[in-house]
């Protein structure tokens, strides 16, 4: 997809039935992240070091972004793919933002998996990440809505 907000690859993924559902907790939150009828957009942006899953309920109702931080994000054969950097950052529809993984970032790095190079570069992604969602100018979040429309229209 190629527009004045973003180029990149997208993907939907749509579960039909689960053989089991799929809760994550964000302090005493419980979210439901994955059951029947659930949908997962997955954007990739290009020339960025991350990308987005926006979760979608059965509803349609957005239950939480997940940004992965990566080194660069690609596609191969028609299959969008990144390259992970460990850390995550879980944004809920409340507006609650969330850092994970900093420790297998720190592990990573310890054990040589990635350079100090990667790894700097993964620690300003997420810091610039997450002052644009202090300042509500992340712009991926809003467009997660407008690109599941998109895609679901192809389906059909």
């Amino acid at each position: 997809m190629k527009t004045e907000e973003f180029t990149g690859n997208l993907s939907l993924f749509h579960s039909i039935k689960v053989v089991e559902s799929v809760t994550k907790k964000y302090n005493q939150q419980a979210v439901c992240i994955l059951d029947d009828g659930y949908m997962w957009l997955h954007q990739y942006p290009l020339h960025k070091n991350h990308s987005i899953t926006t979760m979608f309920n059965a509803d349609g109702d957005i239950v939480q972004w997940y940004i992965d931080i990566c080194l660069e994000n690609g596609i191969d054969n028609n299959a969008p793919w990144m390259d992970d950097l460990f850390l995550d950052i879980i944004v809920l529809p409340s507006k609650e933002v969330f850092l994970l993984d900093e420790d297998e970032l720190e592990e990573a790095l310890r054990e040589r998996a990635i350079s100090k190079e990667q790894y700097d570069l993964a620690w300003k992604e997420a810091s610039d990440i997450l002052e644009q969602l202090k300042q509500d100018q992340f712009r991926l979040l809003a467009l997660a809505e407008q690109q599941k429309k998109e895609l679901e229209k192809k389906l059909k």
